[in-house]
């Protein structure tokens, strides 16, 4: 079976063959058709229509293609472009957010690609409104817009596809602190756990409120006897839920993927560490080795998170099967919550009982310590 290194290393040797023989780029199109009466087919229909004519080969045509965690960093890796249709959907959102987060954590295999949203239905409204937000609360420090091109018309989006082949994307402002030169490690507990809670969150805010919430959090599960399972990071309030879970004597595990520790670092103290050649397959490491989720005030990566979860609550996934999903909405001081533009995102499966919303740290550990955690 090849690995993910070997494959991005052919693809890469295959694409510039491509480019010099004069072999047309690969653009992967999202969405979906339901029927001849969708109303997007022919919206759908001039996009495949220009975009071929103006020498870009497509993958995903039809509308007809899976991707999954364990695939879609092939998928990324195979593609020249992306290009999200009207309508979006659950899984559009994911890939879209996905996309900006690999830009952000330096995703080599994301070099100069470009990702161009047709918003004409405005059915990405939300989402974009949502990064806006994020933005001004300082979890994301990227402007959206400068990577998820918003685009209103078919000729827009060949216009922006232009455009970055030509000048490329802006530098996202980060520089690799480290080497990563550690593997996966298992470290010997001798205490008991009632099970373990994955807490998804911000690498990046400093805001001393939400990194003291982030430190009380993984210390009330560890004193309350519940393992802390996180991103694995040593920054903003993701290490401070490390430091506090280690600092009580808690048990700790993670997952990371080498340029991202790159990054940010390793946090000290932790139990269980598992390494993992991308994002996706780190999330479902996380997914796998918890028991319930708590999606903590967060950026992009924790949008995706949140996504990710929801998406395999609703396909009945057995990875989700039983597990409680908590969006703690830290109440801001200016009024309204953290999360509020989240659960905007959210409310159509609002009430379907795939997550739910707590307001403080004590509703957060009040839900942890219901019997069906216990119970895993």
């Amino acid at each position: 079976m090849w690995c993910d290194v070997c494959y991005a290393i052919l693809h890469a040797n295959v694409r510039r063959w491509a480019r010099e023989n004069s072999v047309m780029p690969f653009v992967r199109l999202s969405g979906k058709i339901s029927g001849a009466g969708d109303p997007n087919r022919e919206v759908r229909a001039r996009m495949l229509y220009k975009l071929f004519a103006n020498g870009w080969d497509i993958y995903n045509s039809n509308g007809d293609q899976n991707i999954t965690l364990s695939n879609i960093e092939r998928k990324i890796v195979e593609s020249d472009a992306f290009v999200f249709m009207p309508g979006a959907t659950l899984e559009d959102l994911f890939k879209a957010v996905s996309i900006f987060v690999g830009y952000q954590t330096l995703d080599e295999n994301l070099f100069g690609k470009a990702t161009v949203i047709l918003n004409s239905d405005k059915t990405w409204n939300s989402l974009f409104e949502l990064l806006d937000s994020l933005h001004a609360l300082g979890t994301i420090r990227q402007d959206y817009r400068d990577f998820l091109l918003n685009v209103e018309t078919t000729d827009d989006v060949l216009a922006s596809l232009a455009r970055v082949t030509k000048e490329g994307l802006p530098d996202v402002g980060r520089n690799k602190i480290m080497e990563c030169d550690t593997d996966s490690f298992e470290f010997p507990f001798a205490g008991d756990l009632k099970g373990r809670v994955c807490v998804f969150c911000s690498a990046s805010i400093e805001d001393p409120s939400y990194l003291d919430e982030g430190y009380q959090l993984g210390k009330l599960l560890a004193d309350s006897g519940y393992g802390c399972v996180s991103g694995a990071g040593t920054t903003g309030v993701m290490g401070a839920v490390v430091r506090g879970s280690v600092d009580a004597g808690g048990w700790t595990g993670g997952s990371n993927v080498p340029h991202i520790i790159e990054l940010e670092g390793l946090p000290d103290g932790m139990t269980s560490f598992w390494l993992r050649p991308d994002i996706y397959t780190r999330m479902e490491a996380m997914i796998e080795n918890s028991d319930a989720f708590v999606i903590f005030p967060g950026g992009a990566g924790t949008v995706q998170e949140m996504l990710a979860l929801l998406i395999f609550k609703q396909m009945g996934h057995s990875l989700m099967r039983g597990k409680e999903v908590l969006i703690y909405n830290k109440p801001l001081p200016e009024g309204g919550g953290f999360w509020d533009h989240l659960i905007k995102v959210l409310k159509p499966w609002e009430g379907l009982g795939y997550f739910s919303v707590a307001n403080s740290l004590k509703e957060v550990m009040d839900a942890v310590a219901q019997p069906t955690l216990e119970a895993q």
